[in-house]
């Protein structure tokens, strides 16, 4: 089994991406961990480090969108959030193509501890309008969507993991995904469970724990969170008749609260969802946290049987 971080495939795709003159990269002091120094160190005459100034990163990053540039911005994620005003103001309600990257999000970063894992950026970046946001689950679908991110025409951000976890795609089957469109890793008609970011390789896990008790679940990759995936949950209503959403992000706002917005005005159904539950993480190694915030493996089955017992 293969494992790496999604960002090692922010920091592949931007080198992927340096044949177009136009991409540029922006870094607010953070390219080593990001990996957005992989292009710096190729390309220093096409890379801007600004240091720990991320406002400025923003608003510098919407400046060089609007003079015919394709900037891609990164940081951690709970430093991004620093800059949400410039976000709103200077590139989301312009609709300024700019292409931001928070790593390290999410309680599985593990021993930098609460202040650094940040449990609410993707529910902040989707309720801006205009905004795309992505959380993919591996480095190679991090490495194709990020490709794909150039030739937008609105605003991203999308976010990335430290930590390693197992590989979802090869080489093969990569090239299906599509922004905006969820991949079905695992069919199955009892529950649907839709993951994202490093839960995906969680969901997989429980699911093949499941049908050892006869359970068939069909696994989701939700990797974009803005704009959901609505055909596919509405044929999952009918397919399943219930869900269980996974994400490492709070509940309130993130991938399951798009969902359950969705199926409540559209298609009522169960849904049951795993995450952080209105509280802030602490330091700890990642997947003893997700033990810990019932978050891991058994809780997620658990959550399967309940959202099946509803229907």
């Amino acid at each position: 089994m293969t494992v790496a971080a999604s960002r090692d495939g922010y920091g592949s795709a931007l080198l992927k991406l340096s044949d177009d003159p136009q991409v540029v990269v922006i870094e607010a002091d953070l390219g080593k961990s990001t990996k957005s120094q992989m292009f710096r160190k190729e390309f220093p005459e096409r890379t801007i480090s600004l240091g720990i100034s991320e406002q400025n990163m923003m608003l510098v990053s919407a400046g060089l969108a609007t003079s015919g540039y394709k900037p891609f911005a990164s940081t951690f994620a709970i430093f991004t959030e620093r800059g949400f005003e410039q976000v709103r103001n200077g590139i989301a309600r312009p609709n300024i193509p700019v292409h931001i990257c928070g790593s390290h999000g999410g309680v599985h970063t593990g021993t930098d501890g609460s202040s650094a894992q940040s449990i609410e950026d993707l529910a902040v970046y989707r309720s801006l309008p205009n905004m795309l946001v992505l959380h993919p689950s591996d480095d190679l679908s991090t490495e194709f969507l990020t490709i794909q991110l150039a030739n937008m025409n609105s605003p991203s951000y999308t976010r990335t993991a430290r930590n390693k976890t197992p590989r979802i795609y090869n080489s093969d089957n990569v090239n299906q995904l599509e922004i905006g469109k969820g991949v079905t890793l695992r069919t199955g008609n009892d529950v649907a469970i839709i993951a994202c970011g490093v839960m995906v390789s969680k969901a997989l896990q429980v699911a093949e724990s499941l049908s050892e008790e006869g359970i068939n679940a069909a696994v989701i990759d939700m990797h974009t969170i803005k704009p959901l995936d609505e055909e596919l949950i509405s044929s999952l209503a009918d397919s399943c008749g219930c869900f269980v959403t996974v994400e490492d992000h709070s509940i309130i706002g993130g991938l399951g609260g798009a969902v359950a917005e969705f199926l409540s005005s559209n298609c009522p159904r169960p849904l049951e969802r795993i995450g952080v539950k209105d509280h802030f993480g602490e330091s700890g190694e990642g997947d003893d946290l997700l033990e810990k915030y019932g978050m891991g493996p058994t809780h997620i089955a658990e959550a399967a049987r309940s959202a099946i017992a509803r229907k």
